[in-house]
């Protein structure tokens, strides 16, 4: 019979009260606390701690304390990535995140999620679905991606937007729930905002 973590793993209703999954967040928590209390020039030595919990790292990467995660070990990170301040990831599925990425403060990124149901809820189950974040992706600050979103490559999301399906490449996206506003094209090369020209 599978374990919880292997029904979690396997996107399968699963008990995260279980003593495995119970002891393994706290290992998250105690690692996510080290970063954290990290002083903000050793950022070398955060970054170790970083690699420790994380599941795969490419060279350059720089988040920003606070940090939080459930597992860490669900996240891989592609090159380049940056996060600003105060990002969560439940990352009960695997997180995976390409090159180039850019995050604005107070990012959630969401696998885990409860049934509709109140019964089966207050029974302590969840599930977890997988979130993918292609190359070269901008999202602003405030925005929250949930549990199963895929979100193409070169795509940029505006503030305080709530995905809740997914994105295709090369769109500007915004809303609640976030939507798609239009393509990207050659002509937002000549701006840097708005019809600010470089």
């Amino acid at each position: 019979m599978a374990t919880e973590k292997g029904k979690m793993l396997g996107q399968l209703p699963y008990i995260a009260s279980d003593p495995e999954l119970s002891k393994e967040r706290i290992l998250a928590q105690k690692t996510c606390f080290q970063i954290n209390s990290t002083s903000p020039e050793l950022v070398e030595k955060r970054n170790e701690l970083m690699k420790n919990i994380l599941g795969s790292t490419k060279d350059n990467f720089y988040i920003e304390p606070p940090f939080h995660c459930d597992y860490g070990y669900n996240i891989s990170l592609g090159e380049n990535f940056y996060s600003n301040y105060n990002l969560i990831i439940l990352d009960c599925a695997e997180v995976k995140i390409g090159d180039n990425v850019m995050l604005a403060p107070n990012v959630s990124i969401f696998t885990a999620g409860h049934p509709i149901d109140a019964g089966k809820r207050n029974e302590g189950w969840e599930y977890a679905i997988p979130v993918t974040i292609g190359n070269n992706v901008w999202i602003g600050g405030n925005s929250v991606v949930n549990p199963g979103i895929n979100i193409g490559d070169n795509v940029v999301i505006g503030s305080g937007s709530v995905l809740t399906r997914d994105l295709p490449s090369n769109v500007i996206a915004a809303g609640n729930p976030c939507k798609v506003i239009r393509e990207i094209t050659e002509e937002d090369r000549a701006f840097y905002f708005k019809k600010r020209r470089f």
